[in-house]
């Protein structure tokens, strides 16, 4: 039986694209402002292996005709200043299809959705759509919700995109869903779960892949490894502005259009005999969580490392206050936000599911102090301490936390 040979091989392979991206990738790391030693680069191509792994996963998602609800957003895959408390999932829209969202609400925080336009970009950031959480639903004594998606239609009565009347309109370049299940003590919640799936394509298959579908498949994988790079390098600038180091702004509303959410954030810059001592109330609400990130705008190691802490994770001392400090050497307190030998990053104070605005005097004040000088500096030092058997008992603790919460 004759076998008839493969197709010549085309002028320039169809991954041409990519290995061209991945060469300008390395090259966007290592010339990033912020990249200083070879402990930047090496943490910079460490990122870039979880950027090369996000974009796949979301490039083999978008445009598909069947789609489902991915993470492409975790430890190992990190953007966006992505929250250590957080799980992360989505799904790519069409405009003029209609979707079914099922789930059963967990025990967990906050759990959002949210309907996206565009892309974030180094020139411009997605466009927020619709905005809602779980209790827009209406959801059974089981737990369960469900609602659907899609293009205006007679029997909706009118745009509300809040999810109350069970059906969200999907505004033209409506382009992706994002779900948010958000902890606030590792420990004792559990998550819930969620699908999505689009009506008129189920009990159908995708179509099967050709080359010519390929080609345009790398080529936009090669434009989102750069672009992502490029976006998250940006995004400092945009958010904090002329704000100075050392700072963290007013509370506000955080820009991307989570209604419930309000944020404080900033830039720390610490010598290595300087520590930072926050103080901030306990607002009382849903869920506090506050986070370091290095410059490349992504989460530090919060699995081995204790870089952020929740209102419920943190040592709440006997005057109603969470005081933190933030340090590279380990000052033998509770509330320690360790840097792992970053001299600046990213901080970030977030207020979920709040029924308020968070005003200025829920808000943080900063301090910057020796830091042979904090026991006298740092308010109810000794409520604080711990000792290095506790501290190892308590991120061993977290890891196994985190390890429940990645099963549920």
């Amino acid at each position: 039986m004759a076998v008839s040979g493969a197709p010549d091989a085309p002028d320039a392979p169809v991954t041409a694209p990519l290995a061209a991206a991945l060469a300008e990738a390395e090259r966007i790391i290592r010339t990033a402002p912020h990249v200083r030693t070879e402990a930047d680069v090496a943490e910079g191509l460490e990122y870039l292996l979880g950027t090369i792994r996000g974009v796949i996963e979301g490039g083999q998602h978008r445009g598909r005709t069947h789609p489902q609800l991915f993470q492409a957003t975790g430890p190992y895959t990190k953007m966006g200043l992505d929250n250590p408390d957080t799980l992360y999932y989505y799904a790519n829209l069409a405009d003029g299809a209609e979707y079914e969202v099922e789930g059963v609400r967990g025990t967990t925080a906050d759990l959002s959705f949210q309907v996206l336009s565009g892309n974030y970009t180094a020139d411009e950031q997605g466009r927020s759509h619709a905005a809602f959480d779980d209790r827009a639903l209406e959801i059974g004594p089981d737990g369960r919700y469900s609602f659907r998606m899609g293009p205006p239609r007679p029997d909706h009565g009118g745009d509300d995109d809040e999810g109350d009347s069970g059906y969200v309109v999907l505004a033209p370049g409506s382009s992706m869903i994002a779900v948010r299940e958000v902890y606030s003590d590792w420990d004792t919640e559990r998550a819930g779960w969620a699908t999505l799936r689009r009506i008129d394509a189920a009990g159908t298959a995708p179509e099967p892949p050709t080359v010519e579908g390929q080609e345009r498949f790398y080529a936009k994988l090669a434009e989102a490894l750069t672009g992502r790079l490029q976006t998250w390098l940006a995004f400092p600038a945009w958010f904090f502005g002329d704000q100075p180091r050392n700072t963290l702004g007013e509370p506000r509303r955080t820009p991307g259009g989570l209604t419930t959410q309000f944020s404080s954030a900033g830039i720390f810059e610490l010598g290595p005999d300087e520590a930072m001592i926050i103080s901030v109330p306990v607002a009382g609400v849903p869920y506090q969580g506050f986070q370091l990130g290095s410059m490349w705008y992504a989460s530090l190691d919060y699995v081995h490392h204790q870089t952020s802490l929740t209102a419920d994770q943190a040592h709440v001392t006997s005057d109603g206050m969470i005081h933190l400090v933030v340090t590279d050497s380990d000052p033998g307190l509770a509330n320690w936000l360790e840097t792992l030998g970053h001299s600046e990053g990213i901080m970030q104070f977030r207020w979920q599911r709040v029924d308020a605005p968070i005003g200025p005097e829920l808000g943080p004040t900063v301090r910057i102090v020796p830091f042979d000088a904090l026991a006298d500096e740092m308010p109810f030092h000794d409520e604080l301490r711990v000792t290095p058997q506790q501290w190892r008992e308590r991120i061993a603790a977290r890891q196994a936390a985190f390890a429940r919460r990645g099963l549920s």
